[in-house]
């Protein structure tokens, strides 16, 4: 018999997990404009990218939760460390491969966690998608195959590879908290944030950044960045994490006009059609959520 503990929650509550992971994901496909923005190397602009990420949760807890940083970080327990070291990798590999391949490759190749996502959470917590979720999963898949079918030579090895362990550690991370629903969504961004500015503090020079620098990667890191991925994890507590990566899949479509409207970087014909069939397919999914709820 299937674990009911796992089980998909009442469609009131996935449709709510899904407004919640699309804000996310709006706000997470600004993230590589504020990354292009930077004016520093891979190095520092994670550096900085951690350090206002866990700044601006910290602050956060410590003003919302009347238990405190320290102990929210203590109740819940040794997940939410994996969670941050999870995050460490998800967001280093994004900013390395933000700056090593296209924007439109990057956020082409994050599509695939759907797919991934359904792995985890058959590996780990044995939750089968339903019907409708496949079908969606195959629409995105499709707008995929269409954007790859034009995007040919776009990027490099390099930093499509990154991309692909960015958005493995992603999948996971959501899978973890979908088992872990009492995990401080905002302590694990936080701890990833602290992790990734710990690490990246012996091998940069911060004293040396302009103060356009880290007045860009302040709005990033204490705003847009934390906060679209804070939604994205509380999204999990109300949606399966194959349901909340699908529809995360706005930043795909998303990513590609900011870079177009920031760096007039145009994307390929085959980009737009496939980025339109993956919108299109989120908001069918989302409309049927409705409908069955009504």
């Amino acid at each position: 018999m299937t674990d009911t503990s796992h089980s998909r929650p009442p469609h009131a509550l996935r449709l709510k997990g899904i407004g919640i992971a699309l804000t996310g994901a709006a706000l997470m496909s600004l993230d590589p404009v504020f990354i292009r923005f930077s004016g520093v190397d891979e190095l520092e602009t994670s550096f900085l990218f951690g350090l206002f990420t866990a700044i601006s949760m910290a602050t956060v807890i410590q003003l919302s939760d009347k238990r405190g940083v320290i102990q929210v970080l203590r109740d819940s327990g040794w997940p939410l460390l994996i969670a941050g070291l999870l995050m460490l990798g998800s967001a280093s590999g994004l900013v390395f491969a933000i700056k090593n391949t296209s924007i439109a490759n990057t956020f082409l190749i994050l599509s695939a966690t759907p797919a991934i996502a359904a792995i985890f959470s058959w590996l780990f917590l044995r939750e089968v998608a339903s019907k409708q979720t496949l079908l969606a999963i195959a629409g995105v898949i499709v707008g995929i195959a269409i954007v790859v079918s034009g995007s040919t030579g776009s990027g490099t090895w390099f930093g499509d590879l990154l991309a692909v362990f960015a958005v493995s550690c992603l999948a996971l991370m959501m899978t973890l908290l979908r088992k872990f629903p009492d995990v401080s969504r905002m302590g694990a961004v936080g701890t990833g944030g602290f992790l990734l500015a710990g690490t990246m503090f012996f091998v940069t020079e911060p004293s040396q950044f302009s103060m356009e620098t880290w007045l860009i990667m302040g709005a990033m890191g204490l705003l847009t960045a934390p906060f679209g991925r804070v939604l994205s994890m509380v999204a999990t507590r109300y949606a399966t994490a194959t349901e909340v990566s699908m529809t995360l899949m706005l930043e795909t479509v998303l990513a590609p006009i900011w870079a177009y409207v920031f760096f007039t970087e145009v994307p390929a014909v085959a980009s737009l059609a496939g980025g339109a069939v993956i919108l299109i397919t989120i908001a069918a999914y989302t409309l049927h959520l409705a409908k069955a709820d009504g």
